[in-house]
Formats: C-alpha cells, sequence, structure tokens
C-alpha cells in the first residue's frame, strides 16, 4: 500500500478539499464522465518517513533547513534562510529555447548594450525545440536567432539543428530541453538551474532548485549571473509503500495535484520523499517534478541518491555536492499531515480543462477519443515508450484510432529503434508500435504540446467529426482550451499506461484491463 502524506494541515481534518463532480459542456453530451457515489479517498493521518541521511553543510548552520533553503543558502553565500527571505541566487545554469530566447537575448542586449559579454558562456545552455520541424517562417526564424547569438557570444552549449528535413543530419540536435538537459549532465544536485519555460521544474528531480523564468530575468541573468528571488516554504509530500504495477509517476502527480488543486502549492517548493519515491527511476522522478509547476509549486524536488549518482555517472565531470533537509527543518504550515491511500483509488487520469480536474479511467469509459498523444518533456521519455509498448505487448491488439508518438530526443529516438522490450523476445518499441498500427515515431521535438503552427506534427486542428471536439487522451501536462491546437479540442491528461490503453479500445480505459 502506497501512503502519501504532507506537511499541510494544522489540525486532524484533512486539508484536501473535496470538489465537485465537474461534468463536460452540454455541447460535448458524447464525452462525459461518470463518478459513482461511492468512490472516495480513503484518508488517514500518519507521520513521515523520516530517511535517516546526514545534513549537507552550507557553512555554519544556525537552524534547521530543508534542500530548498540550503541550495539558496549556499547560492547565495549566507548561512541561513528562512521562507520569506528575498536574496541574490548565483546561477549555475541558465537554459533558454527558440520561443523565448530571442526575447531574452533582446532584453540582454538592450539592457547591458549590443556588444556586452555573457557572464559565462559555459553555464549557458540553449535548445531548439518548440517550434523546429515547421515551415513557418517566424518560426525558423527564432532558431536564426539563436543560432546567431551563440556565434557572436562562442556558447559552448548550443545544440543546432539546420537541416529540417531529416533530424539524424543534426549530430548536435537534441530535442526537449528538460530531457535533453538531464542527458547531457546538465542537472546536478545542490545546483540552481533557471530556464524560460515553466517545466524547468523537472531538474528537481536531481536534488537541484529549478524554475522557470521570465525573459526579463533571462536577460538579466545573461549578463549578471544572478537573480533575486525569495525563498518559498516548503510543502513535503511523503509517499511510502510499494508502487502497484499498474501505476506510474504520471498517477502519482495528477493525484496530488488533484487533492491541492492548480493553486496548492503556488510560490512552494514540493518536496518529494519516501520509499516510494526511492524506488522511481530518474525519469520517473523526472515526470512528478517536471508537473509542480501545475500546482502552482516554484519547484519540485527530490532527494539525490544512489539512483541519482549512478545516472549521472559519464553525463557531467563537474563537481556537485547534494543537500538533504535536516531532521527538525520546518515545512508549511507545522502540524500535523493527512495521508491519501493510492492503492484504493487511485485518479489516472485528468479531463478537460485543468489539470486538477481529476476522475477514474473507469468512470470515463464511455467517453469515445478521436486520438492518442505519446510525448513532451512529461510523456515522451524512453521509460514511458516502454511502459507503452508493454501495454500493447500485453493486449496483442491494434490500436484503434491514430497514435502519434513523438521522442522528446533525438536519444529516446534512438532508444525505441535499439531497446528490446521486457518479456518481448527481443522486440524493440518501434517493432510493437508498428504491430500495433501506430504512426512511425516522428521527429523529436515539443510537437503537438504546445500547438505550435499549424503544419505541427499531430497538431489538434479541424475537429476530426463534423458535429464534435477532437478528443485526444494525452501523456503531456496541460489541458486547457487550446493548449495542442484547436480551441475545441478535448484534452485527457494520462499515464502512458492508460493512454496505451485507450488507443487500443478507442475509448477511455483503465490500463489493468490489459495490464491484470
Amino acid at each position: 500500500m502506497i501512503m502519501a502524506s504532507s506537511l499541510i494541515a494544522p489540525t486532524s481534518t484533512s486539508f484536501f478539499q473535496s470538489k465537485k463532480d465537474i461534468g463536460l459542456s452540454p455541447s460535448s453530451s458524447r464525452h462525459r464522465c461518470h463518478k459513482p457515489a461511492s468512490r472516495r479517498i480513503c484518508c488517514s493521518i500518519a507521520a513521515p518517513h523520516q530517511a535517516q541521511r546526514q545534513p549537507s553543510t552550507t557553512g555554519s548552520v544556525k537552524t534547521a533547513m530543508t534542500m530548498t533553503e540550503k541550495i539558496f543558502a549556499r547560492a547565495s553565500e549566507k548561512s541561513y534562510l528562512s521562507p520569506g527571505d528575498n536574496v541574490w541566487v548565483n546561477v549555475d545554469v541558465l537554459m533558454t529555447h527558440d520561443v523565448c530566447g530571442p526575447g531574452s537575448i533582446g532584453i540582454f542586449k538592450r539592457e547591458f548594450g549590443e556588444n556586452a559579454k555573457v557572464w559565462d558562456r559555459e553555464k549557458i545552455v540553449i535548445i531548439p525545440d518548440h517550434y523546429i520541424f515547421t515551415s513557418d517562417e517566424r518560426a525558423n526564424r527564432n532558431v536564426d536567432i539563436l543560432r546567431d547569438f551563440c556565434n557572436e557570444q562562442n556558447i559552448k552549449y548550443f545544440y543546432d539543428i539546420k537541416d529540417l528535413s531529416n533530424f539524424k543530419a543534426n549530430p548536435d540536435y537534441k530535442g526537449v530541453c528538460h530531457v535533453a538537459l538531464a542527458q547531457e549532465g546538465h542537472c546536478r544536485p545542490g545546483e540552481v538551474l533557471l530556464g524560460t519555460d515553466s517545466h524547468t521544474c523537472t531538474a528537481g528531480a536531481f536534488g537541484q532548485f529549478a524554475t522557470g523564468i521570465g525573459n526579463t530575468d533571462a536577460g538579466f541573468v545573461l549578463g549578471a549571473g544572478k537573480l533575486l528571488l525569495k525563498v518559498p516554504p516548503t510543502l513535503r509530500f511523503v509517499m511510502d509503500g510499494e508502487m502497484p504495477p499498474y501505476l506510474l509517476a504520471k498517477d502519482l502527480i495528477l493525484q496530488t495535484i488533484g487533492e491541492i488543486s492548480v493553486a496548492g502549492a503556488t510560490y512552494k517548493s514540493m518536496e518529494f520523499v519516501g520509499s516510494t519515491i526511492e524506488s522511481l527511476n530518474m525519469e520517473e522522478r523526472m515526470t512528478l517534478c517536471n508537473m509542480a509547476v501545475e500546482a502552482g509549486g516554484k519547484n519540485g524536488i527530490v532527494p539525490a541518491d544512489n539512483t541519482t549518482f549512478k545516472y549521472l555517472e559519464g553525463r557531467t565531470s563537474v563537481p556537485y555536492e547534494p543537500v538533504y533537509s535536516d531532521l527538525q527543518a520546518s515545512y508549511f504550515p507545522p502540524g500535523v499531515f493527512p495521508a491519501f491511500s493510492l492503492c484504493l483509488l487511485v485518479y489516472t487520469l485528468v479531463i478537460p480543462h485543468s489539470p486538477d480536474n481529476r476522475a477514474l479511467a473507469r468512470e470515463c469509459k464511455d467517453v469515445e477519443i478521436d486520438r492518442v498523444y505519446i510525448g513532451s518533456c512529461t510523456g515522451g521519455k524512453t521509460e514511458d515508450f516502454l511502459a507503452v509498448a508493454k501495454v500493447f505487448l500485453a493486449a496483442g491488439k491494434k490500436v484503434k484510432v491514430p497514435t502519434f508518438l513523438v521522442p522528446a530526443t533525438q536519444k529516446v529516438w534512438m532508444d525505441l529503434y535499439s531497446i528490446p522490450v521486457p518479456g518481448s523476445g527481443g522486440k524493440t518499441c518501434s517493432q510493437i508500435f508498428e504491430e500495433a498500427g501506430c504512426d512511425t515515431p516522428a521527429s523529436p521535438s515539443c510537437g503537438a504540446c504546445l500547438g505550435g503552427p499549424k503544419d505541427t506534427y499531430a497538431r489538434l486542428n479541424e475537429p476530426q467529426a463534423s458535429s464534435f471536439a477532437s478528443v485526444c487522451v494525452s501523456t503531456t501536462n496541460r489541458n486547457f482550451p487550446g493548449r495542442m491546437g484547436h480551441k475545441e479540442g478535448e484534452i485527457y491528461l494520462a499515464s502512458p499506461y492508460t493512454a496505451a490503453a485507450s488507443a487500443l479500445t478507442g475509448f477511455v480505459t483503465d490500463p489493468r484491463e490489459f495490464l491484470q
């Protein structure tokens, strides 16, 4: 049994507010989730699991601190910090991409001068990834601006792409920035990583402070190498127990967001600990931290351990020093903390149009879908595709709706064609996907997750049926109107297991139908 708890309530009454059953608009009557009144969350009071780890030093520590507070203290050269303190933080890595990079560069040149040099050419990582495989002239121009700036500044880590007709002809091109940052060794415990993308919090999986910033802030960091930040209070989520075989980290974070709402962690650090978290591989931890921002979180963070260190072997030669929360650290708010049982009730997807609009897959079994999308920084990693392949392999059936596969990076794309799927007799993901009738894996990028130009692969354009909106089950991270293109599109956020099961039936489907 998995028990998840958070330091979030001063009394024994659960902090989590039950939500009204939210149906879809009357105009989309064919798509409706039915929530049985008998289903409810099993709540109890539980103390958090305290791992016996030695706190990392941050100078002369006067009072206990959380992981995030320690990272802030080290980066600001302070011995002690508490939530609410405003400090100048030295940045270890700044990342930007083709959507926000040109604006950040423009601000840098305006404020520091046309001929100014960046603060450190080896601490800036520039990754084209959003609007890449398109004929849109403005999108192509953005990549050109990045290239010119990187040549001018001699930026060491620029993952360029020139030949849009064949991504494999571009050895430097990587793909989705948040996955590429990890694969290329730019994510390290104890460091500060800022990026011009809200899902920069993904890197918190490595025990570092990582958060998204705007173009103005990024322009300043380009020139100064530091930024004024407020120390966030920390919400601590303790998840203990063995993960059931039909659950993934996506289920855990969707459940958490559904409990606390899209504003429940506003400008707070979301710290994930416990035996369940320790059992997750790095890519699953990345999924967990990736969606912290969907709860309003300033950052998500997981303590570094042997899993982290093993992943980093051979990826970075930069020395790093992990930090861990002190046993007596203060969390927000203090007091007792409720727990919810994930073994009894697991929300396996989110229905339109908000990331906290939870529902059980089985409650939505009558929702007919038009397509399935596997991809993005949240759900386009190697482990995500292996999960999809596992369901297809177990089912031995073909998909009933178009199923689009968009690997996050070149490495992920290569993995699909080279790594044998466990229990398949040596078959790779690509072979299983072909047998299941999926689309051929596309060029690695953010793809349709952010909509993009109209010629973006798998983008939701016009509705698939004249009288209904397009309905997509997706492994991405947001389901606001227009997020994946057409404003009438309906996006059901789900784990790779649930997305794969739904592709096989043409309806929202609980993966346990194929994974039992």
